[in-house]
C-alpha cells in the first residue's frame, strides 16, 4: 500500500498551482471544473509520483487558525542538507514564509518548514 495523494482546500486554486509548480516542480493536470457543484481541482504530481490535489469550492472559505486537530504538515524530501538550505533560502527570497529555518530535529531529521500561500506547513527534509 501507499498514499496516492493528499487533498488541500484553497480559495485561490491558480495561486496554489503556481506555488507548487514553481517551487517543487510539480506538473499540473488539466483543471477539472464541475459547474453544478461550483468545484474545481488540479492534481499536482511530484517527480517521484506523489500527488497533491488542490481543490476550490465556493462554500469552502474558512481558514483554520494555528495548530488544530487534523493534518499538521506534510514533508517533501529535497535531497541533501545543503539542498534543504538552498531551497529554503530560494523560497524565502521569493517571498515564501519560512516558519522554521534549517536545523536537525530531536528525532534526527534535517529540515526547515515553509508555508504555502494558504499557510499549510511543508517540511523540507534531507534524505535519511
Amino acid at each position: 500500500m501507499h498514499i496516492d495523494h493528499i487533498a488541500i482546500w484553497t480559495t485561490d486554486i491558480e495561486r496554489m498551482k503556481n506555488f507548487y509548480s514553481t517551487h517543487f516542480g510539480c506538473k499540473a493536470s488539466a483543471r477539472y471544473d464541475n459547474r453544478q457543484k461550483q468545484f474545481s481541482s488540479y492534481f499536482l504530481t511530484f517527480g517521484s509520483g506523489a500527488r497533491i490535489e488542490i481543490m476550490q469550492r465556493v462554500d469552502v472559505t474558512e481558514v483554520v487558525g494555528k495548530e488544530s486537530i487534523g493534518l499538521a504538515h506534510f514533508a517533501v524530501t529535497v535531497g541533501t542538507a545543503q539542498q534543504v538550505d538552498l531551497l529554503t533560502q530560494k523560497m524565502e527570497e521569493a517571498g515564501v514564509t519560512v516558519a522554521s529555518y534549517p536545523r536537525t530535529t530531536g528525532d534526527g531529521y534535517y529540515e526547515s518548514v515553509v508555508l504555502d500561500p494558504d499557510g499549510n506547513r511543508i517540511e523540507l527534509t534531507a534524505a535519511r
